[in-house]
């Protein structure tokens, strides 16, 4: 009984910094923005992810630039939610040929824009829609995907960055036919959310995962996970 208020209690309060944060950070999202990691510029049009803000981002970014790809120049990356596009961007600063996607017409706008800023808009096709169904039928070796860490309904296109209702669920049913044999997903959450019950929304459809990186920034842990189909074995268990 105690646990389970104290996770009711951590949850209010996690909510209420969620709200505290997004008035915050709202007015710099009204704006023209320039930002870099390191030394890859980043042009944030008004009403997009803020990959620097949120900070989770810039983690997925820094994780990419280390990341061994097995023949990087044949490597199919998919970005999904790819907001300011960063994501894509240092994919194809790696080599890869990536397709970014967006249900946001201005997370689009702005993932062309920092493709060519960045000079990869020959390896970065960004497309508009929702979560895989811009790329039917095709498959990837790499998945990247920077969900909304909190359910619920959003009230404009800016907010789908933070909050979503049947997102990860609909992710997790689709994965596994969107992978190339080799192929798994890199997946950001945050125990700023409902990263518990994402988790063994994976578990229950079929997946395995592994920490890659994690970091305490104070207020919220945030982990990459990679996230690839269970064996058979696994998953008749």
């Amino acid at each position: 009984m105690h646990g389970t208020r104290s996770r009711g209690i951590a949850a209010t309060a996690a909510r209420a910094w969620l709200a505290l944060r997004y008035r915050v950070f709202s007015r710099r999202y009204d704006r023209l923005v320039l930002e870099t990691i390191d030394d890859v510029p980043l042009l944030i049009l008004p009403q997009v992810f803020n990959p620097i803000l949120l900070r989770s981002g810039a983690m997925m970014a820094r994780a990419l630039a280390r990341l061994a790809l097995a023949e990087p120049a044949k490597c199919r990356v998919l970005d999904l939610g790819t907001g300011s596009g960063v994501g894509a961007v240092f994919a194809a600063r790696r080599g890869a040929s990536v397709v970014a996607v967006d249900i946001n017409p201005e997370a689009v706008r702005c993932a062309r824009i920092n493709a060519l800023l960045n000079r990869v808009d020959d390896r970065v096709e960004v497309r508009e829609g929702n979560l895989f169904e811009p790329v039917q039928g095709e498959r990837f070796d790499l998945v990247l995907f920077n969900p909304p860490f909190y359910r619920g309904i959003p009230k404009d296109n800016l907010d789908r960055a933070w909050r979503g209702q049947g997102v990860f669920e609909s992710f997790a049913s689709q994965l596994a036919g969107m992978l190339t044999p080799k192929g798994y997903a890199l997946v950001i959450l945050s125990t700023d959310g409902d990263c518990a019950e994402l988790l063994a929304e994976l578990a229950e459809t079929g997946f395995r995962y592994e920490i890659v990186e994690q970091k305490d920034l104070i207020n919220e842990v945030v982990t990459i996970y990679a996230v690839r189909p269970a064996p058979p074995s696994d998953q008749s268990d």
